[in-house]
């Protein structure tokens, strides 16, 4: 690929060579040779030039429900791929070493090797995911480009701080989402995320116009948005979208469940089939992860590290009448997921921090 990388998108010239950014609510005015701090982009003579365009930090084959998305294409598994950059800054990030460190090492790969690599890897399609992918803007959209004339499914996991218009400009090439709702409260998003709520909000709404499958993550952390009146709201909120949530978990086993059980009261159409559930725990109990019928559930995997839950918007056709999750997708989500053949893009994946594929944000 070139060594100069293309223009970016959605951004202004401004007097005395800065540039104006208008891909994200942050706004950045950039002087020539500094950098965005979402480490992605980047005033280079007066030009806004993305900084990881046609570059790769890290790629692995996960089982979906790792992203997570329990109602699009259950069982299958998804070529996951990520740069360097966030432009949130959260103070309980899990991929820090990838998400806050814009010098992560990468390597090339253009929007044909991953179609390539996600083909010989009999992958449902391409996500982006483990940092942020709404700020990989550029190479994200001619990516998802290749992937829908390839017939692959585009998949975004992603904190949805992005402005109006480059998300209605990317949202066409986008078959699923899962996105994070941090908290109901813009406070939190202020103190915690060094961000505001309202754009999050916003782009929730923009994917379910667009008829994104959409899917909301919500890690819950103790002292800061498990309360059970933050948790009210939030699926109160969940609940006026018009589509049932399926989870409200906590970081707790025991909080996890009473949360689930406020989820369900409010929205009556949670309880049948199961549609609330507990994210990764590190109990062992048995949790359901699919839609099916009441009974048809698979154990949990012990020691896993994370906590979230996935609030579905509606029942997908591609899971309506899926059938128990098969072994594949049933492997931890924080265990080391298959290696690439030889010779492909998995081949010589970049590890997380720690040992280990990354995490799902």
């Amino acid at each position: 690929m070139s060594g100069i990388a293309p223009a970016a998108a959605w951004w202004r010239r401004l007097p005395n060579g800065q540039a104006a950014c208008d891909l994200c609510p942050i706004g950045c005015r950039l002087r020539e040779g500094q950098s965005g701090p979402c480490g992605t982009r980047a005033n280079r003579g007066g030009v806004m030039r993305p900084l990881h365009y046609g570059r790769v930090a890290t790629a692995a084959l996960d089982p979906i429900e790792k992203k997570p998305l329990y109602h699009f294409h259950p069982g299958r598994d998804i070529l996951s791929v990520a740069a360097p950059g966030c432009n949130l800054h959260c103070l309980f990030c899990q991929n820090w070493s990838l998400s806050q460190e814009p010098d992560a090492p990468t390597r090339p790969a253009s929007p044909a090797d991953l179609v390539a690599a996600a083909r010989a890897q009999d992958s449902v399609g391409l996500a982006f995911t483990y940092s942020e992918p709404l700020v990989w803007y550029e190479f994200v959209r001619d990516a998802a480009l290749a992937a829908r004339e390839a017939g692959l499914a585009v998949v975004l996991v992603t904190n949805g701080y992005l402005n109006e218009e480059p998300l209605a400009e990317l949202l066409p090439l986008v078959d699923a989402a899962n996105i994070d709702l941090k908290a109901m409260d813009d406070a939190f998003y202020r103190r915690v995320c060094k961000a505001r709520l309202a754009p999050v909000l916003a782009a929730i709404d923009g994917f379910l116009a667009a008829g994104v499958h959409v899917e909301l993550t919500n890690l819950l952390i103790p002292g800061h948005n498990d309360a059970p009146e933050a948790v009210d709201r939030l699926v109160a909120h969940v609940a006026g979208l018009g589509r049932p949530p399926t989870s409200a978990p906590t970081t707790r086993p025991g909080a996890c469940r009473r949360r689930r059980r406020r989820a369900r009261r409010c929205c009556g159409r949670v309880s049948r089939p199961p549609r609330g559930w507990s994210g990764c725990t590190w109990a062992t109990r048995r949790s359901p992860t699919w839609t099916a019928p009441p009974g048809a559930i698979r154990a949990a995997p012990p020691a896993t590290r994370c906590s979230s839950i996935a609030a579905a918007a509606g029942p997908s056709p591609t899971c309506a009448r899926a059938p128990p999750v098969p072994a594949a997708a049933a492997r931890s989500r924080s265990a080391p997921d298959r290696p690439g053949r030889p010779g492909s893009l998995l081949a010589n994946t970049s590890p997380e921090r720690g040992g280990g594929p990354p995490r799902a944000p």
